[in-house]
């Protein structure tokens, strides 16, 4: 095989960063690995938050503008609200933080830090420093045993918005799942608001499982809603359900008009995110219909 054959054959077995992979027979012995315990302070120091600015505006946002086209609406709803604040989303693709991210005014982007899954984000020291720098990143762990919560609770304490994605994790099919009560939990201890986004169109264009998005620059909706305040002597049960029935209306409205979604909002009719009765299959073919493009089609297309 030679030299050369050698070195391609040890490069398809070298783990390239990734954690090491243990023998089965040495698991028990073992010691568990600690999730979510790599430091993220740094990425909020005024050198890491200039970097990022840069990054996410000569970077990431011309990168993600290139691949899609989405469309933002309801940032008015942020005029004259003061931080700190909690965004949050559903969520079915890796696009979801880069869209709101990029999509929000500089002011408010400067200031927002995200929550990621430490299993995933943090697993390795060179997707943890990059998720921490682009993105503002701290590890949730998503078994609820971690420092995710702590870290939210003190960065809400220091004045961060914070982005997060009740669902825990992507959805399988595109569609919404049930929201967990942590971001609501945090609202109602800290006293502090909710902005709900509704994000459609990201599941067709990026959905679980591919790592770049689909070719032809796929409408995307980024659509924010109106603060939800935690009303005195409301539980985090309550504020979850709140905030679910706000994602199901920006929902609503994106489909079809401001007018109807107001309309059957108030009869207690709003169409349910939570797609349509069937198997995965189905509901997935569903969801990867893109959307429709909007806007004036190009003179050679008319």
């Amino acid at each position: 095989m030679g030299a050369w054959g050698d070195l391609r054959e040890v490069a398809r077995g070298w783990r390239w960063g990734r954690r090491t992979l243990v023998p089965r027979s040495a698991l028990r012995h073992t010691p568990s690995r600690r999730r979510g315990q790599f430091p993220t302070g740094w990425a909020r120091t005024p050198a890491a938050k200039a970097a990022r600015e840069v990054l996410l505006a000569y970077g990431l946002r011309p990168l993600v503008r290139n691949e899609t086209a989405p469309k933002i609406h309801g940032l008015e709803n942020l005029d004259g609200l003061e931080g700190p604040v909690i965004f949050v989303s559903n969520h079915t693709s890796h696009l979801d933080a880069s869209l709101i991210l990029t999509s929000l005014p500089r002011k408010w982007r400067e200031k927002t830090a995200t929550g990621a899954a430490a299993d995933y984000f943090f697993d390795t020291w060179w997707r943890s420093v990059g998720t921490a720098l682009v993105y503002n990143a701290f590890p949730i762990d998503r078994t609820g045993r971690g420092r995710g919560t702590t870290d939210a609770a003190r960065m809400l304490d220091e004045g961060w918005n914070l982005i997060v994605f009740p669902e825990g994790t992507r959805s399988q099919d595109g569609w919404v799942q049930r929201f967990r009560t942590g971001a609501a939990r945090l609202a109602v201890q800290h006293r502090v608001p909710v902005v709900p986004i509704a994000i459609r169109g990201a599941y067709a264009a990026m959905p679980k499982g591919r790592n770049w998005p689909r070719p032809g620059r796929l409408p995307i909706s980024v659509r924010f809603g109106r603060p939800l305040q935690p009303e005195e002597g409301q539980d985090h049960r309550s504020l979850t359900r709140r905030m679910f029935q706000a994602v199901a209306e920006l929902f609503d409205e994106d489909s079809t008009t401001w007018f109807e979604a107001v309309a059957r909002a108030e009869r207690g009719e709003t169409p349910a995110p939570s797609g349509p009765d069937g198997p995965r299959w189905l509901r997935a073919w569903e969801a990867s219909r893109p959307l429709p493009r909007r806007g004036r089609r190009p003179a050679w297309r008319r």
